[in-house]
C-alpha cells in the first residue's frame, strides 16, 4: 500500500466517524433486492418482548454494526460489478461476507439463552 492510503486506512480505523456520516454513506449504498441476505434480519416480537433491556440494546448495536458492514460490502461489490474482478477482489469480499455471516451468528448465540425456551426453537442454529 502506498503512504496515503495506509495512512488513512489507520486513521480511519482509530477514529469513529460521525452518526450522520455513517447514515447517509450507508443509505446510498443499500444491499440491492438480489442480494437479500445482505439485509440484516431483525428479531421476532415475540422473541423481542422476551429479550431483557440490555439484551435490547445489544441488539440495536449489532444491527447498526451489521447494516454499516453490509453497505460496505455493497459499495465493494459495485466496484467489481462489470466484470473486472481480481483474485484480491475475491478474497476481500470473501473475508467481508464471511464477517457479516460470524456476527449474525454471534447475535444468535447472544439471544438464545436470555429468551423462554419455548421460543428458543425459532432461533436458527448459528454454527
Amino acid at each position: 500500500l502506498g503512504e496515503e492510503l495506509a495512512t488513512t486506512i489507520n486513521y480511519m480505523v482509530s477514529h469513529q466517524l460521525q452518526d450522520l456520516t455513517m447514515d447517509e454513506t450507508a443509505k446510498s449504498h443499500e444491499p440491492p433486492s438480489k442480494c437479500e441476505l445482505l439485509r440484516v434480519p431483525t428479531v421476532n416480537q415475540v422473541i423481542w418482548c422476551q429479550m431483557g433491556p440490555s439484551m435490547r440494546s445489544q441488539e440495536i448495536k449489532m444491527q447498526r454494526i451489521l447494516n454499516l458492514l453490509a453497505a460496505g460490502i455493497t459499495a465493494f461489490a459495485r466496484t467489481m460489478d462489470g466484470g473486472f474482478v481480481t483474485r484480491i477482489h475475491q478474497e476481500a469480499l470473501g473475508l467481508l461476507c464471511n464477517t457479516h455471516y460470524e456476527i449474525n451468528c454471534l447475535r444468535k448465540r447472544a439471544i438464545k439463552p436470555t429468551i423462554n425456551p419455548r421460543y428458543a426453537v425459532h432461533c436458527k442454529p448459528a454454527n
